[in-house]
């Protein structure tokens, strides 16, 4: 009984479960609404639109509903303008079809554009008696799904998909720590450059794995919008966007480093990588990084003060060590060149991409990042939308007008009071 009740806690956290379940239950209450309301005998234009514009965000399905409602309007009123004209024919049917898909495009249907050609055929295939009643039922039925979905989604908002896209930069960050590891793994044995190569080819696969985690904070960010759930709405976004961007530039930097090693064994086929003392300063050096992004991606996921301050010192304890075994690794190499310059460009090769690694994750270039981001998106959204940003700025002047009146006339009362007791004593 547990179990399976975790199982079900589970499946709430999946969007592919909670899609289904939202889109069954909306198509079949637009279905049951329709055939009270239609004149049709098998409405099933309302639930199809259900299913259609019912999405695991509060934006997506908004925006959809309106963009299928706008689509079938006018795909029907190019059908009955059409067919008051010509009947039903090959050419009609070709100039109809191409009619509204060019009416589609100037309407901005977006992915709908086919449903404004496929509204006019099917009200263009009945005969003149029905256009009328058939083009009106169509945009009833689609009213009736488009109103179900928006309305169950008002009623039964969608979760906020910030903790799921959460534990998916985490999981990012946590593989691209085991394949730092297991780059880095035997720099003081010999290395086949075979077993170099298939470990560039999996820092290649990353990504893939990056596009993947794209898509789900994508999703987080529109479960964001206009979700009524969400105070700091921009603020997440911009944490979580910024944190993926980050992790991005490491993982090719990864790549880049995993090349270098993979070169390397190339020049040394029948030696060592590097002498053992250098190879496990370097195996240090490179393993502290791996523990930097894993506490990287926690601090950026983390939501709660409390853990957030954790995670920052956690990450402020990682990059301290690993610069630290960077600096000694990097002591080590420069006896090694002395010694023995061959390959010596790829040892600055390597320095330099640990450094890169530490300089995206550093905690000031993180916090200056954020404020940039903040301050783009508050102008784009100001240039986007000047009227509002103009109500708002016009309000919060008035209400700071209304407070400065108000502590000024509760200041002249207590002066009056003050005044007026001293006269009495």
């Amino acid at each position: 009984m547990r179990a399976a009740f975790a199982r079900l806690l589970k499946l709430r956290r999946q969007p592919v479960a909670v899609q289904i379940l939202r889109s069954t239950a909306a198509a079949t209450i637009s279905f049951v609404v329709a055939e009270r309301l239609s004149k049709e005998a098998a409405p099933l234009t309302a639930p199809l639109t259900a299913l259609l514009v019912t999405q695991v965000t509060l934006y997506s399905t908004i925006r959809l509903s309106l963009t299928r409602v706008n689509a079938v309007v006018t795909g029907v009123l190019v059908a009955v303008g059409f067919s008051s004209l010509v009947g039903l024919a090959w050419w009609s049917l070709a100039s109809i079809i191409l009619l509204a898909l060019i009416v589609g495009r100037l309407v901005r249907a977006g992915d709908f554009v086919v449903e404004v050609a496929i509204s006019a055929m099917l009200v263009l295939g009945v005969t003149q008696v029905q256009v009328e009643s058939t083009a009106w039922t169509r945009v009833l039925d689609t009213l009736i799904g488009a109103g179900v979905g928006l309305l169950f989604n008002f009623l039964f908002i969608p979760p906020v998909w910030v903790e799921t896209a959460g534990e998916s930069i985490e999981g990012l960050a946590r593989r691209m720590r085991q394949l730092l590891l297991r780059v880095s793994d035997g720099l003081t044995d010999r290395t086949t450059v075979e077993t170099a190569a298939a470990r560039l080819h999996e820092a290649r696969r990353i990504d893939q794995e990056i596009t993947d985690v794209d898509a789900e904070l994508r999703q987080a960010e529109e479960s964001l919008r206009l979700n009524p759930r969400v105070r700091e709405g921009l603020l997440h976004r911009v944490v979580l966007r910024t944190g993926l961007d980050t992790l991005e530039i490491c993982a090719v930097v990864v790549r880049v480093l995993a090349r270098s090693l993979t070169d390397l064994a190339r020049e040394r086929t029948d030696e060592p990588l590097f002498p053992a003392e250098t190879g496990a300063a370097l195996e240090n050096a490179i393993a502290r990084v791996a523990d930097a992004i894993v506490s990287f991606a926690v601090l950026v996921t983390s939501s709660v003060s409390v853990s957030a301050e954790r995670a920052e010192t956690r990450l402020a304890e990682d990059l301290a060590q690993a610069r630290q075994e960077r600096e000694h690794a990097a002591q080590l190499l420069l006896s090694v060149v002395q010694e023995h310059p061959r390959q010596w460009q790829l040892y600055g090769a390597l320095l330099a991409e640990l450094d890169r690694i530490l300089d995206e994750l550093d905690l000031e270039n993180r916090s200056q990042r954020l404020m940039e981001e903040l301050d783009r998106s508050a102008r784009e959204q100001r240039e986007r939308y000047p009227r509002l940003t103009e109500a708002r700025s016009r309000a919060r002047r008035s209400a700071r007008r209304a407070r400065d009146g108000w502590e000024g006339r509760r200041a002249g009362r207590r002066e009056r009071s003050g005044s007026s007791g001293r006269g009495g004593f």
